[in-house]
């Protein structure tokens, strides 16, 4: 004879801080930039986040960052979430209104808010000053 046990897990609920859990938070952020609501991902932003690129590019305030992110009307189709503690990283494709890029960003959450973006990409992809370089380190 075969017994079957089943274990019921509390819910999760906003009176147990599920809304600041930061993969959460992340992934909060991540669905209002897709639905193209800049200033609901604005909501998840700290005012002093700080945004580093690829290319050395750096914000220190949301709303440069989030004015940089309408201009590409980007959709994300991730592809891998990792989460350790206070920290997050994607992998996902950013489909924009040019090119399709692949990117990682690895974000840093504290207290319910994005507090810190790195992500990395070939900027190449968006036609940057690096994409003129020549191999020998001259511009062409």
């Amino acid at each position: 004879m075969y017994a079957i046990t089943f274990f019921l897990l509390p819910a999760r609920d906003s009176a147990m801080g599920a809304e600041n859990e930061p993969r959460d938070v992340v992934m909060s952020y991540i669905g209002a930039l897709d639905r193209l609501d800049y200033d609901g991902a604005l909501r998840f932003l700290r005012d002093d986040v700080r945004v580093r690129g690829p290319a050395g590019e750096t914000f220190g305030a949301p709303m440069g960052f989030i004015e940089m992110l309408r201009r590409y009307h980007g959709k994300y189709e991730i592809k891998k979430v990792f989460a350790d503690g206070d920290e997050v990283c994607l992998w996902y494709n950013l489909k924009t209104t040019g090119p399709t890029v692949f990117m990682a960003s690895w974000y840093q959450v504290r207290d319910g808010k994005i507090v810190s973006i790195q992500t990395i990409f070939d900027p190449r992809a968006f036609d940057s000053p690096l994409a003129k370089s020549s191999p020998e380190g001259g511009t062409t």
